[in-house]
């Protein structure tokens, strides 16, 4: 299979005008080199701190139209990324010639894996598997009431049985409602975080259904619940900020400790009632607390500023909560850290 590589990655209706990345303010990493060649293992953002100060504004630099700010699998492992300082642009070329001079042109070559905006093996095992339920998935969802030959727990292999079990869908996630997610700001549970079981598929219909449970993280057993299957997501999405503010906090980290750092998962408890979606680029803000001071006249109390200290990339949303991954930290991101629009 063959793809055309154009050097310069221009769409008719571009999302930023030809002098965005001066006007915006992007600015070249110190070091920045005048090309760099594109190796396995490479995330975009990762090329892109080869070059800017904010790696997280590369689709400004590769003026992206909005359709690729949604599908940015512009570069394969082996081309060479070229800056031009001018604008800054980035575009992509190839060596050629005796003299290795670097020359955008049009080239083609055996389609690769593409490099992924963000470390895909990290953010994977959430990406279809249920993370969140609120009221109404859990009051939605089908139940194990019971197993084959009354065992206590069941896995992969075995025969479940089910009610409540849609007609239409034969592959479900089995999931026990783990704890529930609150608000740090009003104390309202907005959802439970789901503990994944395992999968199933339907092998006989009825009243209760009959299952066979396909693959077992943890025991399962009677009261279990289910959610249908999602089809397998392929995450693919740029960098770019809200459009409009956001003020969020961390209300979760995986694995249920109390702080956390780069390349770690975090919930936050603003989601698609936000206005929040796959892509957005959130910073990090660290609550100092207050101060006192005590002198001769007395007591007297500050509000410390809070200290901006990271980002996170939102890799998926629900309706009031949202799963990001932390891309750079000053230190370590904790619970009611706020996340706003950088």
């Amino acid at each position: 299979m063959i793809r055309i590589i154009f050097p310069l990655i221009l769409g008719i209706a571009t999302l930023f005008s030809a002098g965005a990345g001066a006007q915006s303010g992007v600015e070249l990493a110190d070091d920045a080199p005048d090309s760099y060649t594109v190796v396995k293992g490479d995330t975009l953002w990762d090329i892109s701190g080869h070059f800017l100060k904010q790696p997280w504004r590369w689709p400004e630099v590769w003026r992206l139209n909005r359709d690729q700010i949604h599908n940015p699998h512009l570069i394969y492992p082996g081309q060479v990324i070229l800056l031009d300082r001018d604008g800054p642009w980035l575009t992509v070329g190839r060596r050629i010639g005796t003299s290795e001079k670097l020359q955008p042109r049009v080239y083609s070559e055996a389609l690769g894996q593409a490099v992924p905006s963000i470390p895909l093996h990290i953010i994977e095992p959430f990406l279809n598997r249920p993370l969140v339920v609120d009221q109404a998935r859990l009051e939605g969802s089908a139940t194990i009431v019971a197993t084959e030959t009354s065992r206590v727990l069941t896995g992969s292999g075995d025969t479940i049985f089910a009610k409540d079990v849609r007609d239409d869908v034969d592959a479900w996630h089995i999931y026990r409602p783990a704890r529930p997610l609150e608000d740090p700001l009003t104390g309202e549970v907005i959802a439970y975080e789901a503990a994944y079981l395992g999968s199933a598929r339907v092998t006989e219909r009825g009243n209760p259904t009959t299952l066979e449970v396909v693959s077992a993280v943890e025991e399962i057993g009677v009261g279990d619940l289910m959610l249908p299957s999602e089809r397998p997501s392929v995450f693919s999405y740029a960098p770019h900020a809200p459009e409009r503010a956001v003020d969020g906090r961390v209300i979760s980290i995986h694995r249920g400790v109390a702080e956390t750092g780069r390349l770690n998962v975090v919930a936050l408890n603003v989601g698609a009632r936000d206005g929040l979606e796959r892509g957005h680029v959130l910073s990090l803000f660290r609550n100092r607390g207050v101060a006192e001071y005590r002198s001769a006249d007395g007591k007297e109390s500050f509000q410390l500023p809070e200290k901006r200290y990271g980002l996170v990339f939102v890799f998926r949303v629900f309706e009031r909560v949202s799963y990001a991954l932390v891309m750079e930290s000053d230190g370590p991101v904790t619970l009611s850290d706020a996340a706003r629009k950088p």
